[in-house]
């Protein structure tokens, strides 16, 4: 029973979740996004994009079906290594971000030299809906 109970629970939080950068908001390494990624364009499910989202978080905005909550705040800042080049630039890294991106948003990052740099730069939900052309998520 207490197996059942904890299956359920599970899967009602996930489905909570389901279609949201919510769980991925924090970043992390591409291992974790690309299957997201993937199924989200296999499928066509809806990502909403939604609070902080950051890092690798952003090639979200890369899928056939995304959506942006004015109130997302998204993060952007150059790819970088592991491990001991933790704190050095990844060019392929970076380039696989800028290449998530509309033409729009990465022409912005490229020409503010954003994308050159390990420090956070943040834009609003409702500046990348309204200055670079992504589409707003419906109300629920």
């Amino acid at each position: 029973m207490r197996y059942a109970l904890a299956l359920l629970l599970t899967l009602f939080a996930s489905a909570a979740f389901a279609g949201t950068s919510t769980p991925f908001g924090g970043g992390g390494w591409i291992e974790r996004f690309q299957p997201v990624i993937d199924e989200h364009n296999r499928t066509g499910e809806l990502m909403r994009i939604q609070g902080s989202c950051q890092s690798n978080c952003t090639l979200f905005l890369g899928l056939n079906n995304v959506c942006v909550e004015r109130s997302a705040r998204l993060l952007f800042h150059a790819g970088h290594g592991r491990g001991q080049n933790r704190y050095v630039i990844n060019a392929g890294s970076t380039q696989r971000m800028l290449n998530a991106y509309n033409s729009a948003l990465r022409q912005y990052l490229v020409n503010g030299r954003y994308m050159e740099t390990l420090a956070f730069h943040t834009i609003s939900g409702r500046d990348i809906i309204d200055k670079f052309g992504y589409k707003e998520c419906p109300r629920r």
